[in-house]
């Protein structure tokens, strides 16, 4: 029972702040400050999800940093800067970070 406790929380918050977003009034949205806090957040909470990913607690140390997450944010910012779109970007980071994963030990 005491997974299931933060399960639900976790449930109703998402469904409430999704409740809220669809009960605002269109003057709140069309603000531009809002707008643009819109657009950047996705950016935001992937580049969270790739720091948690990258910096990981290691044997050596409180922290150490993964070499081969390192090569996969490489390689879908070389994807980025050759002008591929979103889902190409992050499938490429992800199938060379996984690749080397698989085929390369930690350490």
């Amino acid at each position: 029972m005491s997974l299931w406790v933060p399960v639900l929380v976790a449930c109703a918050g998402s469904y409430l702040i999704k409740l809220a977003g669809l009960s605002l009034p269109s003057s709140v949205l069309a603000n531009p400050r809002v707008q643009r806090v819109t657009t950047l957040l996705p950016v935001a909470m992937l580049s969270a999800l790739v720091c948690v990913q990258l910096v990981e607690p290691g044997a050596r140390g409180p922290y150490a940093l993964d070499w081969r997450v390192l090569v996969g944010v490489a390689a879908g910012a070389v994807a980025l800067l050759l002008r591929r779109g979103f889902l190409v970007v992050f499938v490429v980071a992800v199938v060379v970070t996984a690749l080397l994963r698989l085929l390369v030990p930690a350490g």
